[in-house]
C-alpha cells in the first residue's frame, strides 16, 4: 500500500484521508439499491425514503429502472457520515449490464458486497467478486434480508469462503432469524445493537448481549481475534500475551487486513426493515480505504511509453480517468471522471493522449443520481463529471499537457446477441443514426454494424434485456420510431489447426497495373486471448511502408471470417512471405492480397463456428425438478450440479444462448410461475457439426 500523504489544498472541504470512494455490488435482487437508499436516508442525504418495489428509489431514476424494479445504469452520489465524505456508486446486478460494474470497480477504492441471506452466493455475485479481485478492491460484505424465511447467516459466510475464495470473517452475528430477527451483536465491542423502528433504523440502541447469545458471540469473537492476529505480527504478540485485543487494536487490525485483501469483514441486517445500516456505514468509514491508502496510479507516457507514477496529491500534475459518458437532458454530454492526482478546475484546459487534443473544462458537476450540483473544482481522489467535453470517450485519460500520462484503459466484454433495426419512416432515418451513435458512446458493450449483404443496421448487446432497454430508450428519450427483428446469437469463428495461404493480386484498375503478393501462416491462439498479427519478413519482400495496409487487410479478413461472415477470434496471423514491384505495387493491391491470403490460410486450418454458452442457476420447487431438467436436456444443456436449498432445488447448468430465447416464459409454464433463474455468459464453445451446417447454409 502507498504511504499516507498529508499535503492538502486549502480549498478542500474534506481532506483526502476523510474521503471514501465505494461501490455497492451484488447479484440482482440482493438488495443493493434498497441498501443504498437506506444509507442516503441515515446520512441525511435524502429525507424521504425511496422504495425499489414502488419505483421511487432515488438511485433508480431512469423510467426503465422504475418500471422493472432493477438497476440498469450506475448511479453516483455523495453523502457524509462521521465527518467523512462518501462518494458512492450503486451498480447494476443484472448480467446484461455488467459493463457498468466493470467500469465502476476500475475507479473505486473500496466496495460493499451485498448478499441475500436466502439466495447466498449467486452467479452474478461471483462475477462482480471476480471483477473486484481483478482490480484488488478491498471489500466489506453485508448479508441482507435476514428477516426472510430461509435466511441463514452462517451458510452464506461459508458459501463466500467456498465459492468466492473470500477470506470472510464475521464482525457481527445476528440476534434472531427470519421473522424473529431483531438486531446484531457487534463482535468488536461485544455489544448488542438494535434499531429504532420509529427512527427508520437511523438510531441504534446499544445494550448488553443476551445470556443465550453469549457463548455463540464469544466463539465468533475468538475466530475474529485469531484472523486479525494472524495477519499482523505485533497484534499476534499482543494477543498471545493478553489473550485478547482492545477495541482500538482490533479495529486497527481489521482495517489493515481489509486494505491488504486478507480479510472481508461480514455484517448483516435487513435493509427493507431499516436494520443494520448505521453499523454498515461505520464499517465503510473504519475499514475501507481513503484515496491515500491505495497504490499510486501508474500509467505510460503517450510518446515514450515510459512508466509514469502519480501520487494521490492535489499538488501533483493532473491525471484522471473518464469511466463513463452519459447524455443529460439539461446539461448535455457528461463525462464521468475519477481524479487521481492534481486539481481539475472549471475553465482549465485538459489534454487527451488518445486524441492528442486539448479541451476546455466548461462546467464541473458533483453527482446525486440524476441531480446535478455545480462546483468550481474536483480534487485528487474525488469523483465527478465534466460537461461539454466533445472528444473524450470511456476509458480516456485526461491529464496535464505539460506532463502527460496515459492510464490503462478499461476492457469490456464482447456482445453476445444482435438484432436488426430499421426506422419506421424516412424522417426517423437520421434521428436513429444519431441516437445509436449516442447510445454507443454511453455503453461500450453496445455496438452498431451495417450488414454488407442486406444493408440492414444490426445492433449488438449483452442480452435480450439489454437490447430491449436500448430499444425502449430510442423511443422514449430520442423519439425514434423503429421496427426490430428477432434477436440473433452473435456467433464467432476460429480455427482448430495451423494453415498457410498465399494470394497474388495482379490487375489493371483505372488504366494502371496493380501488383502485390502476400503469404501468411495462421495458428490457433489460446481461447479468449484475441487475435494477433506478426511480421516475419524482411523489408526486401514487402517494404515497410506497406506493412500498415497489409495489417489492415488482415484485420478486414478477421472481421468477416470464411464460414458465415462471423468475426474470427483467437487466431495468430504471421506474414511469412511476399513480393512487390517497384512501380506497380500499391496500397489497394497489398490490402486485397493480404485479406484473400488470410482467407486461403483459414480455409486450410479447419475453421469452426463458436457459440456463446450461458451459465444458468435455476431455483425451482422440488416437485418440478424433473420437468425443468428434462427441458434443459432438450436445449443441449449440461447439468453441473443439483443442490438442495431449504425446500427448493438449485440447478447449475451450461446452455447455449441460442437455445434460451423465451426461456423465462417456458420456465414459468413448467413450474406454474414458482421457479426463477439467472444467467451469465461463461465462454464460447464449438457449435456441433449438424447445427453448424444449418447456420452456414441459412
Amino acid at each position: 500500500m502507498a504511504k499516507a500523504r498529508t499535503i492538502e489544498a486549502a480549498e478542500r472541504e474534506y481532506t483526502l484521508a476523510a474521503i471514501r470512494n465505494i461501490g455497492i455490488v451484488a447479484h440482482i435482487d440482493a438488495g443493493k439499491t434498497t441498501t443504498t437508499e437506506r444509507m442516503l436516508f441515515v446520512t441525511g442525504k435524502v429525507h424521504k425514503m425511496g422504495e425499489v418495489h414502488e419505483g421511487t428509489a432515488v438511485m433508480d431514476w431512469m423510467e426503465q429502472e422504475q418500471e422493472r424494479g432493477i438497476t440498469i445504469t450506475s448511479a453516483a452520489t455523495t453523502c457524509f457520515w462521521r465527518e467523512r465524505q462518501i462518494n458512492l456508486i450503486d451498480t447494476p446486478g443484472h448480467v446484461d449490464f455488467t459493463a457498468e460494474v466493470e467500469r465502476s470497480l476500475r475507479i473505486l477504492d473500496g466496495a460493499v458486497g451485498v448478499f441475500c441471506a436466502v439466495g447466498g452466493v449467486q452467479p452474478q455475485s461471483e462475477t462482480v467478486w471476480r471483477q473486484a479481485n481483478t482490480y484488488r478492491v478491498p471489500r466489506v460484505a453485508f448479508i441482507n434480508k435476514m428477516d426472510r424465511v430461509g435466511g441463514d447467516f452462517g451458510r452464506v459466510v461459508e458459501e463466500m469462503r467456498e465459492k468466492l475464495g473470500a477470506p470472510a470473517v464475521p464482525i457481527q452475528i445476528p440476534w434472531g432469524a427470519e421473522e424473529n430477527f431483531r438486531g446484531v451483536v457487534d463482535l468488536v465491542r461485544m455489544k448488542l445493537l438494535t434499531f429504532e423502528a420509529k427512527a427508520l433504523g437511523a438510531e441504534v440502541a446499544v445494550g448488553a448481549i443476551p445470556e443465550e447469545l453469549m457463548a455463540e458471540a464469544a466463539g465468533a469473537r475468538e475466530v475474529l481475534l485469531e484472523a486479525v492476529a494472524e495477519s499482523d505480527e505485533a497484534l499476534l504478540d499482543m494477543y498471545l500475551e493478553a489473550g485478547d485485543l482492545g477495541e482500538a487494536e482490533l479495529k486497527r487490525g481489521i482495517r489493515a487486513a481489509t486494505l491488504g485483501n486478507r480479510m472481508v469483514p461480514v455484517l448483516c441486517g435487513t435493509s427493507l426493515r431499516y436494520k443494520g445500516i448505521p453499523p454498515l456505514l461505520d464499517a465503510v468509514v473504519d475499514y475501507l480505504p481513503s484515496p491515500l491508502e491505495v497504490p499510486a496510479v501508474v500509467g505510460r507516457h503517450p510518446k515514450t511509453d515510459e512508466e509514469q507514477v502519480r501520487e494521490t496529491s492535489d499538488f501533483e500534475a493532473l491525471s484522471g480517468l473518464a469511466f463513463k459518458v452519459a447524455m443529460d437532458a439539461f446539461v448535455g454530454r457528461l463525462v464521468f471522471l475519477r481524479v487521481y492526482s492534481g486539481v481539475l478546475k472549471r475553465g482549465a484546459n485538459v489534454w487527451n493522449p488518445r486524441t492528442a487534443k486539448r479541451e476546455r473544462v466548461m462546467r464541473l458537476i458533483r453527482l446525486h443520481a440524476n441531480q446535478r450540483e455545480e462546483v468550481e473544482a474536483l480534487y485528487a481522489g474525488e469523483i465527478g463529471a465534466v460537461a461539454g467535453l466533445k472528444g473524450a470517450a470511456t476509458g480516456d485519460t485526461l491529464c496535464a499537457e505539460q506532463k502527460p500520462i496515459a492510464l490503462e484503459r478499461i476492457v469490456f466484454p464482447e456482445p453476445v446477441i444482435s438484432m436488426a433495426i430499421e426506422p419506421k419512416t424516412q424522417a426517423d432515418q437520421d434521428k436513429m443514426k444519431l441516437a445509436l451513435m449516442g447510445l454507443a458512446e454511453e455503453d461500450p458493450t453496445f455496438r452498431t454494424v451495417k450488414d454488407a449483404e442486406t444493408g440492414q443496421t444490426i445492433i449488438q448487446g449483452m442480452g435480450e434485456l439489454h437490447l430491449e432497454v436500448l430499444r425502449d430508450r430510442l423511443l422514449r428519450e430520442f423519439k425514434v420510431q423503429a421496427n426490430t427483428g428477432r434477436p440473433m446469437v452473435a456467433y464467432r469463428e476460429t480455427i482448430l489447426q495451423a494453415g498457410r495461404g498465399a494470394f497474388t493480386f495482379a490487375r489493371e484498375l483505372g488504366e494502371r497495373r496493380h501488383f502485390a503478393r502476400v503469404e501468411v501462416a495462421v495458428e490457433k491462439n489460446e481461447r479468449g486471448a484475441g487475435n494477433r498479427v506478426d511480421f516475419q519478413i524482411s523489408y526486401d519482400l514487402i517494404p515497410h511502408d506497406f506493412w500498415p495496409v497489409v495489417e489492415e487487410g488482415l484485420r478486414d479478413g478477421l472481421s468477416t471470417g470464411v464460414l458465415g461472415n462471423f468475426p474470427l477470434v483467437d487466431v495468430r496471423v504471421t506474414v511469412v512471405d511476399g513480393q512487390f514491384h517497384p512501380v506497380d505495387s500499391s496500397e489497394i493491391a497489398f490490402r486485397t492480397a493480404a485479406s484473400l491470403a488470410l482467407r486461403e490460410a483459414v480455409q486450410a486450418a479447419r475453421p469452426v463456428l463458436l457459440e456463446p454458452i450461458m451459465g444458468l442457476e435455476i431455483v425451482t420447487p422440488e416437485e418440478h425438478l424433473g420437468d425443468v431438467l428434462g427441458d434443459l436436456n432438450t436445449r443441449r444443456g449440461q447439468i453441473s450440479d443439483v443442490a438442495q436449498r431449504e425446500r427448493t432445488r438449485v440447478i447449475e447448468a451450461s446452455v447455449p444462448l441460442a437455445e434460451l430465447f423465451g426461456y423465462a416464459t417456458t420456465l414459468r409454464s413448467l413450474t406454474r410461475g414458482r421457479a426463477g433463474y439467472t444467467m451469465e455468459p461463461t465462454r464460447f464453445d464449438v457449435v456441433p457439426d449438424t447445427l453448424s451446417q444449418e447456420l452456414i447454409e441459412g
